[in-house]
């Protein structure tokens, strides 16, 4: 296990290893961290770049780095970086464009394992996790590293891919071993030598500490978590206030009480689109709205779930980004519907300035179950408008994404 893995000095005593296997008693908090994960799911069927740099990204010249595996991190390539500044970076990278809708089924796939070990699993993203594995210990007959051990030997044999995984506890800590054991390794945090661990590193690695904070505390000469532990808690009240003081200084101190969380219900799902070059045509604006409603109402539609809240987001060429939102009388889940009240939110800011993002989100979201509670004059038609659509959904999803599409986009698409 860790085969890649390269820790500081100072960290080397915690990483775990066949020869090595620090302490795991009261440590029941598993963070699971999985490596590069979109660029890792795309070299499963394209073995032979593995060991050349490689990122996942779209073709258009605003297109950002999605994921990059770790050759071409070693050239300073990551994710959200513009495509064109990580081919300066690293010339020769291999460019993979990402394949939609592989990496959630993954996502599920992977998370699934998770649940058959512990009820209590807490995702943060696509590619991470918090576990609490104290209930499932005497059952598994395990300690939490063993777990951590197993976790990554099955993601391995049954996804073809690798994570690292962080068991600390308490979930910050667990979250930073897991940082600290990639690629592909696993990091044990005492719980006895939680302060020990903490206290050479950065303030930037506390949770809650972002650029403008770090700065601040770096400005009064706090560089370490051992320099915040160490002053006045009067003196950090007043560089930071009263809440924020207190919630570093405890972390600062090993104290994390948040609980593993199991994931809830959605509230919010939405899709956008940034465009290649400005669009200011109306027409093709409104054309753009109905790919993204009919994404949006297709993932609601595949989730059993609806949404009564249409909001739409508009970046424009000089960057000013303005949203509007709208509440229907009921629940939906049809696009056309979707389409038209966001194709209404556009008007009414009536600008006619190029856009350069559009998007659509659906929020207020509950069950299908719930009755979808329309105006009369629109019960009928949104009626049938989700028939045909569902039709539509059970076509693509036997024949492929493009199957069935409506016919404005049809027609674009073939010119």
């Amino acid at each position: 296990m860790g085969r890649n893995t390269a820790l500081p000095g100072e960290f080397e005593r915690f990483r775990a290893t066949a020869e090595r296997w620090p302490d795991d008693t009261g440590c029941s908090l598993l963070h699971i961290d999985m490596d590069a994960f979109f660029a890792a799911v795309e070299l499963r069927t394209r073995p032979e770049l593995a060991d050349r740099p490689v990122m996942v990204a779209g073709a258009g010249p605003r297109s950002v780095v999605l994921s990059a595996n770790y050759p071409a991190r070693r050239f300073g390539v990551g994710s959200a970086m513009p495509v064109a500044a990580a081919r300066k970076l690293c010339p020769g990278i291999v460019t993979l464009p990402p394949t939609r809708g592989s990496y959630g089924e993954v996502s599920r796939a992977v998370l699934a394992l998770f649940h058959e070990i512990t009820p209590l699993v807490e995702p943060l993203s696509l590619d991470e996790a918090f576990l609490d594995v104290s209930g499932a210990l005497r059952r598994l007959g395990a300690s939490p590293a063993e777990i951590g051990a197993e976790v990554r030997a099955r993601v391995e044999a049954d996804h073809g891919l690798t994570c690292s995984v962080g068991v600390a506890g308490v979930k910050f800590v667990a979250k930073l071993a897991s940082g600290m054991a990639k690629p592909d390794g696993m990091v044990v945090v005492p719980r006895d030598e939680t302060v020990s661990f903490l206290r050479p590193l950065p303030v930037s690695a506390l949770w809650g500490v972002g650029p403008r904070t770090a700065e601040t505390l770096r400005g009064h000469g706090l560089r370490t978590i051992a320099d915040l532990a160490a002053t006045p808690a009067e003196r950090l009240r007043a560089w930071v206030g009263r809440a924020a003081a207190e919630h570093l200084g405890a972390l600062a101190r090993g104290h994390d009480d948040r609980a593993v969380v199991p994931a809830t219900a959605e509230k919010s799902l939405g899709a956008e689109r940034t465009f290649d070059t400005d669009l200011a045509d109306r027409h093709e604006q409104r054309r753009q709205l109905l790919d993204l409603s009919e994404r949006v109402a297709a993932t609601l539609r595949s989730r059993h779930l609806r949404g009564r809240t249409v909001s739409i987001k508009v970046r424009f060429a000089d960057f000013r980004t303005v949203t509007r939102a709208r509440t229907l009388p009921g629940a939906t889940d049809v696009a056309r519907l979707l389409h038209s009240t966001a194709v209404a939110l556009l008007d009414e800011l009536g600008s006619t300035a190029p856009v350069r993002l559009l998007g659509v989100r659906v929020e207020g979201i509950a069950g299908a179950a719930e009755a979808e509670q329309l105006s009369l004059e629109d019960v009928r038609p949104g009626s049938r408008w989700r028939d045909a659509e569902v039709a539509a959904d059970g076509a693509r999803s036997k024949y492929g994404a493009a199957a069935v599409r409506p016919a404005s986009l049809l027609r674009r698409d073939q010119d």
